[in-house]
Protein backbone atom coordinates (compact mmCIF):
# COMPACT_ATOMS: atom_id res chain seq x y z
CA UNK A 1 0.00 0.00 0.00
CA UNK A 2 2.73 2.72 0.88
CA UNK A 3 4.79 1.67 -2.04
CA UNK A 4 1.57 2.52 -4.17
CA UNK A 5 0.79 5.04 -3.10
CA UNK A 6 4.26 6.45 -3.54
CA UNK A 7 4.31 5.16 -7.50
CA UNK A 8 0.67 6.57 -8.11
CA UNK A 9 2.33 10.15 -6.49
CA UNK A 10 5.77 9.95 -8.16
CA UNK A 11 6.07 7.21 -10.88
CA UNK A 12 9.75 6.15 -9.41
CA UNK A 13 12.21 6.48 -6.65
CA UNK A 14 14.10 8.62 -8.86
CA UNK A 15 11.16 11.34 -9.53
CA UNK A 16 10.47 10.86 -5.19
CA UNK A 17 14.43 11.92 -4.54
CA UNK A 18 13.99 14.78 -6.83
CA UNK A 19 10.70 16.12 -5.64
CA UNK A 20 10.93 15.14 -1.59
CA UNK A 21 14.93 15.54 -1.26
CA UNK A 22 15.65 18.57 -2.79
CA UNK A 23 18.95 19.55 -3.86
CA UNK A 24 22.60 17.04 -3.59
CA UNK A 25 24.89 19.06 -1.12
CA UNK A 26 28.59 18.87 -0.57
CA UNK A 27 30.63 18.00 2.05
CA UNK A 28 30.53 21.94 3.28
CA UNK A 29 27.39 22.43 3.41
CA UNK A 30 26.59 18.86 5.13
CA UNK A 31 29.03 19.73 7.68
CA UNK A 32 27.17 23.14 8.50
CA UNK A 33 23.84 21.26 8.86
CA UNK A 34 25.33 18.73 11.43
CA UNK A 35 27.26 21.40 13.45
CA UNK A 36 23.54 23.97 13.67
CA UNK A 37 21.52 20.37 14.67
CA UNK A 38 23.96 19.57 17.42
CA UNK A 39 24.33 23.14 18.33
CA UNK A 40 20.19 23.03 18.81
CA UNK A 41 20.47 20.15 20.80
CA UNK A 42 23.17 21.29 23.34
CA UNK A 43 25.21 18.39 21.84
CA UNK A 44 28.26 20.29 20.53
CA UNK A 45 30.96 18.80 22.72
CA UNK A 46 29.55 15.44 22.65
CA UNK A 47 29.16 14.03 19.20
CA UNK A 48 32.08 13.71 16.21
CA UNK A 49 31.77 13.81 12.72
CA UNK A 50 32.92 11.42 10.36
CA UNK A 51 32.00 11.47 6.46
CA UNK A 52 32.31 8.46 4.10
CA UNK A 53 31.38 7.42 1.19
CA UNK A 54 31.78 3.83 1.25
CA UNK A 55 29.27 3.19 4.20
CA UNK A 56 26.28 0.95 3.24
CA UNK A 57 23.41 2.80 5.37
CA UNK A 58 22.97 6.59 4.91
CA UNK A 59 24.35 6.89 8.54
CA UNK A 60 25.11 5.25 12.02
CA UNK A 61 26.57 5.63 14.98
CA UNK A 62 29.64 4.40 16.31
CA UNK A 63 32.15 4.83 19.04
CA UNK A 64 36.17 6.04 17.73
CA UNK A 65 38.32 5.82 20.49
CA UNK A 66 35.41 5.60 23.17
CA UNK A 67 34.24 9.19 21.66
CA UNK A 68 30.48 8.73 20.24
CA UNK A 69 30.83 9.78 16.29
CA UNK A 70 28.34 10.07 13.48
CA UNK A 71 28.87 8.63 10.29
CA UNK A 72 27.52 9.99 7.31
CA UNK A 73 27.35 8.79 3.55
CA UNK A 74 27.92 11.91 1.39
CA UNK A 75 27.34 10.29 -1.47
CA UNK A 76 23.58 11.54 -3.14
CA UNK A 77 22.79 13.44 0.12
CA UNK A 78 20.15 15.77 -0.16
CA UNK A 79 18.78 18.93 1.69
CA UNK A 80 15.80 17.91 3.40
CA UNK A 81 17.40 14.19 4.23
CA UNK A 82 20.23 15.62 6.27
CA UNK A 83 17.52 16.66 9.05
CA UNK A 84 15.86 13.73 8.72
CA UNK A 85 19.00 11.68 9.10
CA UNK A 86 20.32 13.97 12.31
CA UNK A 87 16.53 13.39 13.99
CA UNK A 88 17.28 9.25 13.41
CA UNK A 89 20.66 8.75 14.62
CA UNK A 90 21.32 11.79 16.96
CA UNK A 91 17.66 12.32 18.40
CA UNK A 92 16.62 8.80 18.65
CA UNK A 93 19.58 6.29 18.61
CA UNK A 94 22.42 8.43 20.26
CA UNK A 95 19.60 9.84 23.38
CA UNK A 96 18.28 6.99 23.85
CA UNK A 97 21.95 5.11 24.13
CA UNK A 98 22.75 7.95 26.75
CA UNK A 99 19.49 7.24 28.67
CA UNK A 100 19.82 3.61 28.49
CA UNK A 101 23.22 4.18 30.61
CA UNK A 102 21.21 5.76 33.48
CA UNK A 103 18.74 2.36 33.68
CA UNK A 104 18.68 -0.90 35.99
CA UNK A 105 18.09 -3.02 32.40
CA UNK A 106 21.00 -1.58 30.84
CA UNK A 107 22.51 -4.67 32.72
CA UNK A 108 21.64 -7.90 30.73
CA UNK A 109 20.96 -10.23 33.63
CA UNK A 110 18.03 -7.25 34.78
CA UNK A 111 17.18 -7.15 31.51
CA UNK A 112 16.56 -10.66 31.08
CA UNK A 113 14.89 -11.22 34.71
CA UNK A 114 12.54 -8.39 34.30
CA UNK A 115 11.43 -10.35 30.71
CA UNK A 116 12.02 -7.52 28.74
CA UNK A 117 11.12 -7.74 24.46
CA UNK A 118 13.43 -7.19 22.14
CA UNK A 119 13.96 -3.31 21.89
CA UNK A 120 15.09 -3.56 18.23
CA UNK A 121 11.80 -3.02 16.42
CA UNK A 122 11.05 0.11 18.61
CA UNK A 123 14.30 1.57 17.82
CA UNK A 124 14.50 1.22 14.64
CA UNK A 125 11.01 1.88 14.32
CA UNK A 126 10.89 5.11 15.91
CA UNK A 127 14.45 6.15 14.26
CA UNK A 128 12.64 5.85 10.89
CA UNK A 129 9.48 7.97 12.13
CA UNK A 130 11.85 10.70 12.91
CA UNK A 131 13.51 10.49 9.67
CA UNK A 132 10.48 11.43 7.88
CA UNK A 133 8.51 13.40 10.98
CA UNK A 134 9.06 17.00 9.66
CA UNK A 135 8.62 16.45 5.72
CA UNK A 136 6.99 18.42 3.69
CA UNK A 137 5.46 14.62 2.38
CA UNK A 138 6.29 12.40 5.15
CA UNK A 139 6.51 8.99 3.03
CA UNK A 140 7.61 5.66 4.25
CA UNK A 141 8.62 4.60 1.00
CA UNK A 142 12.11 3.86 1.89
CA UNK A 143 11.07 1.58 5.02
CA UNK A 144 8.74 -0.55 2.88
CA UNK A 145 11.22 -0.56 -0.04
CA UNK A 146 13.87 -1.64 2.58
CA UNK A 147 11.13 -4.03 3.65
CA UNK A 148 10.37 -5.55 0.10
CA UNK A 149 13.73 -6.30 -0.37
CA UNK A 150 14.30 -8.39 1.94
CA UNK A 151 11.03 -10.41 1.17
CA UNK A 152 11.65 -10.90 -2.06
CA UNK A 153 15.97 -11.61 -1.30
CA UNK A 154 14.86 -14.38 0.49
CA UNK A 155 12.61 -16.01 -2.53
CA UNK A 156 15.70 -14.79 -5.63
CA UNK A 157 18.97 -13.99 -6.19
CA UNK A 158 20.73 -11.28 -6.42
CA UNK A 159 20.60 -10.72 -10.20
CA UNK A 160 16.96 -11.73 -9.60
CA UNK A 161 16.66 -9.47 -7.25
CA UNK A 162 17.91 -6.84 -9.54
CA UNK A 163 15.71 -7.16 -12.29
CA UNK A 164 12.49 -7.19 -9.70
CA UNK A 165 13.90 -4.12 -8.23
CA UNK A 166 13.35 -2.55 -11.97
CA UNK A 167 10.04 -2.48 -11.10
CA UNK A 168 10.16 0.90 -8.21
CA UNK A 169 13.97 2.04 -8.86
CA UNK A 170 15.10 3.03 -12.11
CA UNK A 171 18.99 3.88 -11.40
CA UNK A 172 20.87 1.09 -11.36
CA UNK A 173 23.12 1.72 -8.64
CA UNK A 174 20.37 3.03 -6.38
CA UNK A 175 19.12 -0.53 -6.75
CA UNK A 176 22.08 -2.07 -6.59
CA UNK A 177 22.75 -0.25 -3.50
CA UNK A 178 18.82 -2.26 -1.83
CA UNK A 179 20.49 -5.28 -3.10
CA UNK A 180 23.75 -5.61 -1.58
CA UNK A 181 21.65 -4.68 1.84
CA UNK A 182 20.17 -6.94 1.34
CA UNK A 183 21.94 -9.89 0.39
CA UNK A 184 24.92 -9.16 2.37
CA UNK A 185 26.29 -12.23 4.63
CA UNK A 186 24.68 -14.83 1.94
CA UNK A 187 27.81 -17.15 1.08
CA UNK A 188 26.06 -17.28 -2.64
CA UNK A 189 24.35 -14.68 -3.88
CA UNK A 190 22.86 -16.63 -6.62
CA UNK A 191 20.97 -18.64 -4.44
CA UNK A 192 17.72 -17.17 -2.30
CA UNK A 193 18.63 -15.79 1.05
CA UNK A 194 18.32 -12.35 2.82
CA UNK A 195 20.12 -10.50 5.94
CA UNK A 196 16.38 -9.83 7.47
CA UNK A 197 17.30 -7.04 10.13
CA UNK A 198 16.41 -4.06 7.73
CA UNK A 199 12.59 -5.31 8.29
CA UNK A 200 12.63 -4.08 11.34
CA UNK A 201 12.00 -0.66 10.09
CA UNK A 202 8.77 -1.15 8.31
CA UNK A 203 7.79 -3.35 11.65
CA UNK A 204 8.24 -1.28 14.79
CA UNK A 205 7.00 1.82 12.44
CA UNK A 206 3.49 0.46 12.11
CA UNK A 207 3.71 -0.82 15.71
CA UNK A 208 4.16 2.75 17.01
CA UNK A 209 1.59 4.31 14.74
CA UNK A 210 -0.68 1.72 15.54
CA UNK A 211 -0.60 2.61 19.25
CA UNK A 212 0.23 6.32 18.76
CA UNK A 213 -2.45 7.48 20.86
CA UNK A 214 -1.91 6.25 23.89
CA UNK A 215 1.74 5.59 24.48
CA UNK A 216 3.72 7.87 26.51
CA UNK A 217 6.73 8.75 24.11
CA UNK A 218 8.30 11.07 26.55
CA UNK A 219 9.35 7.74 28.50
CA UNK A 220 9.97 5.98 25.48
CA UNK A 221 12.51 7.92 25.17
CA UNK A 222 14.01 8.65 28.64
CA UNK A 223 14.22 4.93 29.38
CA UNK A 224 16.70 4.45 26.84
CA UNK A 225 16.85 1.25 24.88
CA UNK A 226 13.59 -0.37 25.43
CA UNK A 227 10.29 -2.09 23.65
CA UNK A 228 6.86 -0.22 23.83
CA UNK A 229 5.80 -2.95 25.06
CA UNK A 230 7.83 -2.68 28.66
CA UNK A 231 7.00 0.74 29.07
CA UNK A 232 4.24 -0.10 31.84
CA UNK A 233 5.96 -2.80 33.30
CA UNK A 234 10.01 -1.15 34.04
CA UNK A 235 7.89 2.45 34.84
CA UNK A 236 8.85 2.35 38.76
CA UNK A 237 12.58 1.42 38.45
CA UNK A 238 12.88 3.84 35.94
CA UNK A 239 15.62 6.47 36.31
CA UNK A 240 14.47 10.18 35.26
CA UNK A 241 17.39 12.41 36.50
CA UNK A 242 20.00 13.12 33.69
CA UNK A 243 17.72 12.10 30.79
CA UNK A 244 17.21 14.11 27.81
CA UNK A 245 14.91 13.90 24.99
CA UNK A 246 15.21 15.97 21.38
CA UNK A 247 13.77 19.39 20.62
CA UNK A 248 11.42 17.96 18.52
CA UNK A 249 9.42 15.78 20.96
CA UNK A 250 9.08 18.44 23.88
CA UNK A 251 5.72 19.26 22.51
CA UNK A 252 3.69 16.14 22.54
CA UNK A 253 0.10 17.58 20.84
CA UNK A 254 2.74 19.01 18.05
CA UNK A 255 4.74 15.28 17.60
CA UNK A 256 1.60 13.00 17.98
CA UNK A 257 -0.27 15.76 14.83
CA UNK A 258 3.26 14.92 12.99
CA UNK A 259 2.42 11.10 13.56
CA UNK A 260 -1.00 11.00 12.31
CA UNK A 261 0.11 13.28 9.15
CA UNK A 262 2.34 10.48 8.54
CA UNK A 263 -0.35 8.40 8.63
CA UNK A 264 -2.59 10.04 6.13
CA UNK A 265 0.60 10.61 3.54
CA UNK A 266 0.99 6.46 3.65
CA UNK A 267 -3.06 5.98 3.68
CA UNK A 268 -2.34 4.15 7.17
CA UNK A 269 -5.93 4.13 8.60
CA UNK A 270 -6.91 2.85 11.81
CA UNK A 271 -8.83 -0.09 10.27
CA UNK A 272 -5.56 -1.27 8.37
CA UNK A 273 -3.17 -0.51 11.25
CA UNK A 274 -5.60 -2.45 13.54
CA UNK A 275 -5.56 -5.22 11.68
CA UNK A 276 -1.88 -5.59 11.27
CA UNK A 277 -0.34 -8.31 13.73
CA UNK A 278 1.38 -7.59 16.74
CA UNK A 279 4.55 -8.30 15.04
CA UNK A 280 5.10 -8.57 11.16
CA UNK A 281 8.24 -10.89 11.36
CA UNK A 282 6.74 -13.56 12.93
Amino acid sequence: LIMEIAIDRYGSYEEFENQTGGPVLGRSQIITLVKNYVKRENLENEIMLNLSEDLLSRGSMTRVKGKPTLNVRIVNLRQYWVEGLLRHEIGTHYLRSMNNKFQPWSNWKVRTELGMAPMNPTEEGLASLHSVLLRKDPCLWRCALLYYTVYKAAHLSLKELFIDLGKFVNDPQVRWDYCIRAKRGQADTSRPGAFCKDQVYLDGALQILKNRRHLDFHSLLRYGKISYRDIDIISDIAELEYTRIPSFMEDLHTYRGHLDRICDANGLTDDILMKLPSDLLN
